[in-house]
């Protein structure tokens, strides 16, 4: 409630009398009807749009602490570290739907009013990144799209240190979200997924349930079916925040300084590192499989996520060797490229079936048949695969100092790829130009 408002705001009668109305709008705010707790939000930040011209920093001060920030108060909100149940959700949903209304229009009070409120611009983006962490992918959604959009709206206005304030609230914040598989790993720890020939369809599940053989079995399926669409929508969420990403660069690299890109960098990166930590986690993935397969729904796309995770990587850091090579030298981006590429590459080689050898291995290769792989392995290769040729294509593009100076470390790999399997002739093929365009001449010599 805004109450004992600055003796400034005080003595002018005319900005005094918007005191009552704001502070009845704000206890509505936690009325218990779901209409009205929305509906005085809209009016609530319509009111300051429409009239908010008309305040001093001094009035907008006392409303921002003691009517905006409470709609955003931790006893509000759904803890953003819980993976809560059905039930839990239920419960909140209320405050989630009044909250993420009330996020969208701070954004947009804050683009209107920027150079007036610019000094509560930290809290604000503290709060709207919070909005990441949540465990639904709806408000998590909401919170990308809203630093986006503050952003677009004052991005040409903010300090060096705004940014830097900003994207390490953003960075923060992604990074929380890695939580949430490693408690998917949990969940699913002891969970064992029945081999049945009977399909769980959703229909059949609610209206025969002869079909369980027990309440665990039962439990079990409901839980895997939970874990399933959590995995989904966390990596839909940071497959969202890498586009905003590369969209942040792009749109607003101007304003940007070596330390701005540099927290970039580091949140693509974590995300790269992360989808291989999902992509290795075969247990969980096989539990995966077979628990989709009875319910009839789709698998998480992991490899999708993991290829556009790299990709993308690499697309902003060939951008920034393109965009600014002088801060890329600076800022040792071809180390960061190239140890991208290595571990395309390792990724590729492993789903392959190859295992690197030690030296004694190498000079006393063992005999053995070789076994073709399974459909799902050259399914996943041909998935992996545009990703390889478009590492091939970076190195093939290389200047002929730099790959001579990087073959040592390549030559393994390059060598590797020729011996194992692959889905199509297209690795083939790009290897044989990197041989014929880059390595024979060098041999020539």
């Amino acid at each position: 409630m805004v109450c004992g408002g600055n003796a400034t705001v005080q003595k002018d009668g005319h900005i005094s009398l918007w005191m009552p109305l704001l502070a009845g709008l704000a206890k509505l705010t936690s009325d218990s009807r779901l209409n009205i707790k929305k509906g005085a939000v809209g009016v609530l930040f319509d009111i300051l749009k429409d009239h908010g011209h008309l305040f001093s920093l001094t009035f907008w001060t006392d409303i921002f602490e003691h009517v905006v920030y409470p709609l955003f108060s931790n006893e509000r909100s759904t803890p953003s570290d819980q993976i809560s149940t059905s039930n839990s959700a239920e419960y909140n949903l209320p405050d989630l739907e009044t909250q993420t209304l009330a996020v969208k229009c701070l954004v947009g009070l804050f683009v209107n009013f920027f150079d007036v409120i610019r000094p509560e611009l930290g809290r604000t983006a503290s709060i709207v990144t919070s909005f990441i962490r949540s465990p639904y992918k709806h408000c998590a959604t909401i919170g990308v799209s809203a630093i986006m959009r503050l952003a677009d709206g004052v991005g040409n206005k903010l300090s060096k240190e705004e940014w830097k304030e900003i994207l390490i609230f953003f960075r923060e914040s992604v990074t929380h979200t890695f939580i949430t598989f490693s408690k998917i790993v949990r969940m699913m720890q002891d969970i064992d997924i029945p081999d049945r020939i009977d399909s769980y369809s959703e229909t059949e599940q609610y209206l025969d349930h002869e079909m369980y053989v027990n309440d665990e079995e039962e439990a079990n399926m409901e839980t895997a079916s939970y874990a399933i669409v959590k995995l989904k929508n966390h990596m839909a969420l940071l497959l969202m925040v890498i586009q905003n990403i590369i969209k942040l660069y792009e749109e607003h690299s101007k304003y940007l300084h070596a330390e701005h890109i540099s927290i970039l960098l580091e949140m693509m990166s974590a995300i790269a590192i992360h989808s291989s930590e999902v992509s290795s986690e075969l247990s969980l993935q096989s539990k995966f499989h077979k628990a989709c397969s009875l319910l009839e729904v789709s698998e998480p796309a992991i490899v999708h996520f993991e290829n556009d995770s790299y990709q993308s990587y690499l697309k902003l850091l060939q951008a920034l060797q393109h965009d600014y090579p002088s801060l890329s030298e600076e800022m040792n981006i071809e180390s960061q490229v190239l140890d991208t590429c290595e571990q395309i590459l390792q990724t590729y080689l492993k789903c392959a079936g190859h295992k690197p050898c030690d030296g004694a291995s190498q000079r006393n290769p063992p005999l053995h048949c070789a076994v073709p792989l399974s459909a799902s392995k050259k399914e996943e290769l041909a998935a992996r695969t545009p990703l390889v040729l478009q590492v091939m294509k970076l190195l093939g593009d290389l200047e002929r100092d730099s790959f001579r100076r990087i073959l040592p470390c390549f030559f393994p790999l390059l060598a590797d790829l020729i011996r194992c399997e692959h889905s199509s002739g297209e690795v083939q093929h790009a290897l044989y130009n990197i041989f014929q365009s880059a390595i024979l001449p060098m041999i020539r010599v």
